[in-house]
């Protein structure tokens, strides 16, 4: 193990200078990576830069649903990050992939999401069905929801009580912010409809479902092991890397503290303060 005041590693020197050169693709994650909330991190966009200057790319995938593309791409340039649509990746297209891949004659669908979200959906061709039994829709789609509201949840948990295929756009159970509050997200609430009806999602599409990567390797013709993908939580940034065969970056920026870093079993390939602690040793093994 290397233990220095910038990351943490299981790896020696030699194992751990052999994983980061191989890299040719950063996939961040966006809260608790990049930026927390509304505020982008300082070193962020020197990171990013960097990577240019480098010949490394770098992808945009979040397991945060509540924007569409446009929307995102917007907060990022507002950021001061300019990005396209193919740097971007969110759950909500990669649950509609999933859908037209595996469902080609879903229509309908009840969805508990937000109004950004839901506009995706309906560019893709999907038409949403109404807080209505009569209404039955194709498949029930679960995601995190800043609009929810009572009457919502309630018609997603009938519909997941008669049986319609179940989809969760991702596991995570609450969403980073840098508000005092706690933003109950996509996990949570398919726990609240599972204690109330029984029945879990079928499937839940977001990271650590290493199909997440998928697109990133197909576009850009790369090796699992060319790609390092970081975020800040260990159960879906991390699990989604070792699941995909990727190199899997923990950063301390967001959610996840060093304590749970070091006692998980296995811990992550590197444990970073943060994205420019990773950058630096990143550099470092391309330039050997």
């Amino acid at each position: 193990m290397i233990k220095t005041d910038r990351y943490i590693t299981p790896m020696s020197r030699e194992e751990l200078l052999g994983a980061c050169a191989k890299i040719k693709h950063v996939a961040l994650d966006m809260d608790g990576t990049i930026y927390m909330g509304s505020t982008l991190f300082p070193f962020t966009k020197k990171f990013l830069q960097s990577l240019t200057d480098n010949g490394i790319g770098y992808s945009f995938l979040t397991n945060n649903p509540t924007r569409s593309i446009a929307d995102y791409l917007a907060k990022l340039s507002k950021l001061g990050i300019e990005a396209d649509r193919e740097q971007m990746y969110t759950t909500a297209v990669a649950t509609i992939d999933y859908i037209h891949a595996t469902m080609p004659e879903a229509r309908r669908l009840y969805v508990v999401g937000t109004p950004s979200m839901i506009k995706e959906f309906e560019s893709a061709g999907f038409e949403m069905a109404a807080i209505d039994a009569a209404d039955r829709p194709d498949a029930l789609v679960v995601a995190f929801d800043t609009t929810l509201d009572y009457p919502k949840l309630c018609h997603a948990s009938w519909w997941a009580s008669q049986g319609i295929p179940y989809i969760a756009t991702n596991p995570d159970r609450v969403c980073p912010t840098d508000q005092p509050t706690v933003l109950v997200d996509c996990g949570s609430l398919c726990k609240c409809i599972e204690h109330a009806t029984g029945r879990e999602p079928d499937i839940v599409i977001g990271k650590p479902n290493p199909d997440m990567l998928s697109g990133i390797r197909f576009l850009h013709n790369l090796q699992a092991d060319e790609i390092a993908m970081c975020g800040d939580r260990i159960y879906t940034d991390v699990a989604m890397a070792r699941n995909a065969g990727a190199l899997g970056v923990l950063v301390l920026s967001g959610e996840t503290t060093l304590d749970t870093a070091m006692n998980s079993d296995p811990m992550p390939a590197i444990t970073a303060e943060n994205i420019e602690a990773f950058g630096e040793l990143l550099l470092d093994a391309h330039k050997r």
